[in-house]
Parts: structure tokens; C-alpha cells; sequence
């Protein structure tokens, strides 16, 4: 019986300085992965704490490698969404490795300032579409070109909201403007003609009131 207790404990012993290496090797990988500085295992204590200690170590080593891939693989899909409305590059990063710290603090700065120009415009947007909406009722025009069909009649959703677009819409918006200032200095001159008219044949006031409501 004390041959079999002893042989038991040198097994024992034996699988723990193996899972000793392991968990150190381990460790110096995970180390590497994470960009940590090298992990110095304590070496008091039992040879069972040490390798308790390292199984610990090696467990939550892991775990933030997981939370940074998830992470990056979160932030790579909001940009992925962000860029493809904003017609922006994607951020340069190296998905074959773990992800830094700072790697991925830069990553959520990026993200969120697309958020932000992604709201900046879409506010821009509807701005816009608003007031070209009203010019084109004004004007009696009919959306006649792809790009104001797109404006006007398609769901906003669905507009990219990339910098040649909203330039474009500016242009837009411009032209309409323009068109409808020409129409009221038109409207002006032609009605300080139809005054002066008036004066040359001496229209009754009552015939110029009923006339003026046009």
C-alpha cells in the first residue's frame, strides 16, 4: 500500500511539473500575443500552488485574448457598416494578431468619429432634401435626373452619404436657389412693366385689385 501512495504521488508530481512547463510555455505565448511584458511566476509556495497559480494565470491570459478578438471583430463590423454609407476606406489593422490596447482605443476613436460624421451628414441630408423638396414644389419641377430621383424620392436610409454626394446635393440645392431668384427678378420686372401699364391707361384701381391677387 505505501509502494502504490508513493508511486500515486510520483505520478502526481510528475503531471504537475509537466503542466508546469505547459502553463509557462504557455504563458510566454500568450505574453507575446497580448504585447505584455514576461510573466514571473512566484516560487514560493508548493509545487501544487505554483501550478495552480499559472493555470490561473494562463485562464485569464485567455479570456483577454478572446474579449480583444471580439472586440476587434465587433469594431470591424460597425466600420465595415460605417464605410460602406460614408464610402470611406476601412482602418488599416492586422486581423491576423491580437489586437494592442492602444490598437484598439485608436479602433474606437476611428469608429466613433465616423459616427459622428455619419450623423453630421445625414443632419446635412435631411436638411437639404427638406428645402430642395419645397424648391421643386415652388419651381413646378419634376425630379428628372437619377440623383434627384435619388434625393426626393428614395428612403433616406438608402442615400450614401459620400462626400461627392453631399457636395453634389449642395450643387443641387445652389441650382434651385439660383432658379428660383432668376423666377422672382423675372416676377419683379414684369410686374413694374404691368404697373407702369396700368399708369399709361389708367386701369381703375378696382380692375388692378382683382388683377394683383395673380
Amino acid at each position: 500500500l505505501l509502494d502504490m501512495m508513493v508511486a500515486e504521488e510520483e505520478s502526481l508530481k510528475e503531471r504537475l511539473l509537466k503542466s508546469i512547463v505547459l502553463c509557462r510555455k504557455e504563458l510566454e505565448n500568450l505574453c507575446k500575443e497580448l504585447q505584455l511584458g514576461p510573466f514571473e511566476a512566484e516560487e514560493e509556495g508548493t509545487m501544487l500552488q505554483m501550478e495552480k497559480s499559472l493555470r490561473t494565470r494562463v485562464e485569464v491570459l485567455q479570456k483577454q485574448k478572446r474579449d480583444r478578438k471580439q472586440e476587434l471583430k465587433a469594431l470591424q463590423e460597425q466600420d465595415r457598416d460605417l464605410c460602406d454609407i460614408l464610402c470611406t476606406p476601412l482602418f488599416s489593422i492586422d486581423t491576423g494578431s491580437v489586437p494592442s490596447l492602444e490598437d484598439l482605443d485608436c479602433y474606437r476613436r476611428h469608429v466613433a468619429s465616423l459616427n459622428s460624421l455619419k450623423e453630421q451628414r445625414r443632419e446635412e441630408f435631411v436638411t437639404n432634401k427638406r428645402q430642395i423638396i419645397l424648391l421643386m414644389e415652388e419651381l413646378d419641377h419634376t425630379p428628372d435626373t437619377s440623383f434627384e430621383r435619388d434625393v426626393v424620392c428614395e428612403e433616406e436610409e438608402a442615400f450614401r452619404l459620400s462626400q461627392d454626394n453631399i457636395v453634389a446635393l449642395q450643387n443641387l440645392l445652389q441650382q434651385l436657389e439660383a432658379r428660383r431668384a432668376l423666377n422672382e427678378a423675372v416676377c419683379a420686372e414684369l410686374r413694374a412693366r404691368i404697373a407702369m401699364l396700368w399708369e399709361r391707361l389708367q386701369i381703375p384701381q378696382e380692375e388692378r385689385d382683382s388683377s394683383a391677387v395673380h
